[in-house]
């Protein structure tokens, strides 16, 4: 029997004419991506095969993202295979670490949502549930983050160069997808039947990108769509005069797959998102109904073998889209269609920011898809014809699907999905309490709650082999196969030794952080100083803002009040969405208050200020290990729950945080002791709104608010001024910086004095790490599976 080494010396062989003595690092890493794949795809050919012969439900998970991070190590790692292509390749003359950096990110996500998305796919996968994961193949994913004098720089991501090589083409099952044109209604002896006509055709090529589980037989798979123009040049068009409609389908197929989340300040960007996620539901609606047609010769068993899972609002067409296949296609009744369809669909809300629940103007959704316009406002009709019925007219302006000109998109996936969750606790309650508090009413039983989980094999056994090892080692459990066996690392809590080892650890991944901070940066580090880390999305709730007027205090009172801090460094990773000026204005502050404490030769010495540019999984990688202060400090209400916290929390730092997302079952699960909660909760968050929150007054009524802030004003490097962020903050500040200023200062004194106690602080660390257990994303997909989905494990 071949093994896996001599297939890779077999491939560049007949790949490149080389032996593995003559092969460059470049050919290596491509004959471990494909031999790679080629062995995933035998297994997913085995697991596919008792899937098909048990004809069990199934589950389908629409993102708009999978931020799944560096492929090749975590398939060798999951495969059993890391240490045997270890030893051939230095046998060889190569180190797999480097081949390892040869790969980038895959572009196919952005944030907390897509990484989310991953993390239940390498969950599900682990655990031998069948589940399946759309979305689009990105050319450019959101944007490669360049940081130029401060400011974010935005250049395309060319990370299909050199990640293809994990790509499988699926020819066979390409998807036209239809756009624009006319809709006809026509009765006939068979009912009602559609005519689309004058439409745009654009086809949904589909790549595979195979998904591995730890030490398991499953293989699932995420299906990648990308566009492509249908025939192309339409010359009749053309010799008509109509020049831009004969290339359409070329113009809107060479945009719809290019990025992830363009630019929607304008209709131009509105339009493109809404024809994104159209594009991706559509072709993936049609492929299930295809397969499952083919199995089952009908449709009428489709709820009861498959579930669709909604993550957030924008996949949330698959609800018209396959309405319209029953209906347009299998000429079903519109009642048996709905049945159909309310049976099929869960939905995940992830957010309770109004901006953030997405809407789109009839008038431009229309005429890019008639036809699911047409059916949107059939089932909004039939919804509010019920409502009427049932006594809930008085409510139908916060629950109506079509309001104002607006289709709501998260009222259509309440409306259509047999399920909705909150991805924390706390998110949950303000859901059903608040947000969606009418829809709780007259559809009592639909929501519930999975808080989030994480990937643990990917966040510490192989971002922190130093620390799994140990634990491996000390503990003698499985605990990267089931988490919630790391509990035992409790029993150590007061044992100095094993504190100290732990704090050794956290050194090595610091030391291996500020080397990776010098190269790329130029900044010098203090490894015994503090690492205070808030890496995420930048967004002015999350409140990287307050972190930073933190730091403008801590220079002020080094500089001019003799203040001698314990030293600290603070670590920054984030990347603003392209149009969002506030975000990029603070990104440009955090960068210019480095700038300003690395020419101050008194204040460098106690601060550090470090903006890493281009945050992606890779690089959380090399941060979360190192870190030992995390913060999550958005306004309390915001954050449905983060899913940062709780890999930083795995890997010992200590959540400095307000009570707000996953942070509260943090708290609920260390206790008071392990955990720096401040700030104002979400009862007095929104009294404080009910009242009238006036930014100014704190900044009248504190002294040290208002010095702050106006030294912020003083603060001119390269002709750059802040001004804006002062005047922000004084008259608006609509997530409460100035409200939470003081109680966010007192506690960073807290965290201050007790990293001065290297034991208490271990031990605190330690009790972090060991109740992690219940973040694990094997809990929140078990959840899944058995309480809103009802799918079983394959044998």
């Amino acid at each position: 029997m071949v093994g896996f080494t001599d297939e890779i010396g077999r491939y560049l062989e007949t790949k490149f004419g080389n032996s593995i003595d003559e092969a460059s690092e470049r050919q290596v890493y491509q004959a471990l991506m494909v031999k790679t794949r080629d062995k995933l795809s035998e297994k997913r050919f085995d697991y596919n095969k008792k899937l098909k012969d048990s004809k069990q439900k199934q589950a389908f998970y629409m993102s708009m993202e999978f931020l799944v991070g560096r492929t090749l190590r975590n398939n060798l790692f999951n495969l059993g295979l890391e240490k045997e292509v270890k030893d051939y390749l230095e046998k060889n003359g190569f180190n797999l670490d480097k081949i390892y950096d040869i790969e980038p990110d895959p572009g196919l996500g952005n944030g907390g949502l897509g990484r989310l998305a991953s993390c239940y796919m390498d969950a599900l996968t682990s655990q031998d549930y069948p589940m399946t994961g759309f979305s689009i193949l990105y050319e450019f994913g959101i944007f490669k983050q360049v940081i130029h004098d401060g400011w974010q720089q935005e250049y395309p991501d060319n990370w299909l160069d050199l990640g293809s090589y994990g790509l499988a083409y699926r020819s066979d099952e390409e998807v036209e997808i239809k756009f624009y044109g006319n809709t006809r209604e026509e009765w006939t002896d068979k009912g009602l039947k559609i005519t689309h006509s004058d439409y745009t055709s654009v086809i949904a090529e589909p790549y595979d990108l195979l998904i591995s589980g730890y030490h398991s037989e499953a293989v699932n798979t995420l299906r990648l769509w990308r566009a492509k123009a249908n025939k192309g040049f339409n010359m009749k068009l053309f010799e008509k005069g109509e020049y831009a409609r004969s290339v359409e389908s070329d113009v809107i197929a060479e945009s719809i797959s290019k990025l992830l989340y363009p630019a929607d300040d304008n209709d131009t960007g509105k339009a493109l998102r809404i024809k994104q996620q159209y594009f991706f539901t559509s072709a993936s609606l049609q492929q299930i109904v295809r397969n499952h047609y083919a199995t089952y010769s009908t449709l009428d068993n489709l709820a009861d073998k498959v579930v669709i899972h909604i993550n957030d609002t924008h996949p949330a067409m698959c609800i018209p889209e396959l309405m319209r296949i029953l209906l347009d296609e299998y000429e079903y009744s519109w009642e048996d269609a709905w049945n159909i369809v309310t049976k099929t669909f869960a939905y995940t809300n992830h957010t309770i920011m109004a901006e953030a629940l997405e809407k789109w103007s009839v008038d431009l959704f229309k005429p890019i898809l008639p036809r699911i316009y047409s059916i949107i406002s059939e089932i909004n009709n039939r919804f509010c014809e019920w409502c009427k019925r049932i006594g809930a007219l008085s409510e139908l302006e916060t629950m109506s699907i079509i309001h104002n000109n607006m289709i709501k998109m998260a009222n259509l996936c309440i409306v259509s999905s047999y399920n909705v969750n909150g991805v924390s606790k706390l998110h949950s309650d303000i859901l059903v309490e608040d947000t969606f508090k009418s829809f709780n009413r007259i559809y009592p039983g639909k929501f519930n709650n999975v808080t989030n989980g994480i990937a643990h094999r990917r966040w510490i056994a192989q971002s922190n082999p130093e620390l799994t090892s140990y634990l491996n080692d000390l503990l003698k459990v499985d605990f990267v196969k089931d988490l919630s066996k790391i509990e035992k690392l409790y029993d150590y809590k007061d044992d100095r030794a094993v504190i100290e080892d732990l704090e050794k650890i956290k050194l090595v991944k610091k030391a291996q952080l500020s080397k990776y901070i010098k190269e790329s940066t130029g900044i010098n580090v203090d490894n015994e100083s503090i690492f205070d880390v808030q890496v995420k999305r930048l967004h002015e709730y999350k409140r990287q803002l307050l972190n930073a007027l933190h730091i403008v205090y801590l220079y002020r009172k080094i500089k001019f009040d003799g203040l001698r801090p314990v030293p600290r460094t603070f670590i920054f990773g984030a990347k603003a969405s392209s149009g969002y000026a506030m975000a990029k204005n603070i990104i440009k502050f955090i960068c210019t208050l480095s700038e300003m404490i690395e020419s101050d030769p008194v204040v460098r010495n106690y601060v550090k200020v470090v903006f890493l540019e281009d945050y992606r999984v890779t690089l959380a990688e090399k941060i979360i290990p190192a870190a030992n202060v995390s913060e999550q400090i958005s306004q309390a209400g915001k954050e449905a729950s983060g899913t940062g916290n709780m890999k930083l929390m795995l890997n010992g730092a200590l959540t400095l945080g307000t009570m707000d997302g996953a942070n509260v079952e943090i708290h609920e699960a260390v206790g008071d002791k392990n955990i720096f909660i401040f700030g104002l909760s979400t009862p007095e968050v929104n009294e404080l709104i009910k009242n009238g929150y006036r930014p100014i007054d704190y900044y009248r009524s504190s002294s040290e608010i208002r010095e702050t802030l106006e030294f912020i004003r003083t603060i001119n490097l390269n002709g750059s001024n802040f001004n804006n962020i002062v005047d922000y903050l004084i008259n608006s500040d609509p997530y409460m910086c100035l409200a939470d200023f003081h109680s966010y200062v007192e506690k960073q004194k807290e965290v201050e004095k007790t990293y001065l106690d290297k034991n208490k602080w271990g031990s605190m660390s330690l009790v972090n790490i060991a109740k992690a257990g219940i973040f694990s994303a094997d809990r929140s997909t078990e959840e899944y599976a058995k309480n809103i989905w009802n799918i079983d494990i394959v044998k």
